[in-house]
C-alpha cells in the first residue's frame, strides 16, 4: 500500500474534523474525497501530508510511518494545496529549481525535468517572470509541476482544478493517470 490510514481522528478544539478514518490505497490508484464543505477533506490532505498533527490514529506512506519518521515520508508526496503558494520574488524556473534542490535531485535532472513541465503545462513562456505577476492558474500550474517534480509514490492534491483552463485541465488529468 502506497497509503495505508488507520483510525485517523482531527479536531479542532471540541469540533471533530475527521473521525475514526481508516483506509488503504494502492500504488498508482486515483483517489479522490467527495463531501461538502466541512466534511474534512482538506484536513485528511492536510494531515497524511505531515502538515497538521493528529490526536488519534497512524497513517503510513509506503508502509512508514509519518510521525515516527516525517521528514522521510515528506520527500515521498507531493502535495498540492487549494490556494497556490509561491515565493512572489523568484521566477517560475527559480522556484522549481528550489523545490527540485529541496529534495536533492541532480542540476542536468531538475533543467530537463522543468522543462518537460513546462512544456506538458504550458508554461514555458512565463518561466522567467516573477510569479507576483502570475494568474492564479499559472500559479496552480507551476505548483502542480512542483508536486510531480521529485518524482513522489503519492501525489496530494485538493481541489487541482481551480484556475485551469479546460486544455491544461485535461493535461493535468491526464498526468494523474
Amino acid at each position: 500500500m502506497v497509503l495505508n490510514i488507520e483510525n485517523l481522528t482531527k479536531s479542532y478544539g471540541d469540533t471533530v474534523a475527521v473521525n475514526n478514518l481508516s483506509l488503504a490505497i494502492e500504488s498508482g490508484t486515483v483517489f479522490g474525497f467527495i463531501g461538502p464543505n466541512g466534511a474534512g477533506k482538506t484536513t485528511t490532505i492536510k494531515c497524511i501530508a505531515g502538515l497538521l498533527d493528529f490526536e488519534e490514529g497512524n497513517i503510513y506512506i509506503d508502509q512508514e510511518n509519518i510521525k515516527i519518521n516525517p521528514r522521510n515520508s515528506k520527500t515521498k508526496i507531493g502535495y498540492v494545496p487549494d490556494t497556490p503558494f509561491m515565493y512572489d520574488k523568484l521566477t517560475g524556473r527559480e522556484f522549481l529549481y528550489f523545490v527540485g534542490r529541496l529534495y536533492g535531485i541532480d542540476e542536468s535532472t531538475l533543467r530537463v525535468r522543468i522543462d518537460e513541465y513546462a512544456r506538458l503545462l504550458e508554461f514555458e513562456h512565463y518561466m522567467d517572470i516573477k510569479t507576483d505577476e502570475y494568474s492564479h492558474g499559472m500559479k496552480q500550474r507551476i505548483v502542480i509541476a512542483s508536486a510531480f517534480i521529485h518524482d513522489p509514490l503519492l501525489v496530494l492534491i485538493d481541489e487541482p482544478m481551480v484556475g485551469l483552463d479546460p486544455k491544461v485541465a485535461r493535461t493535468v488529468k491526464n498526468i494523474f493517470v
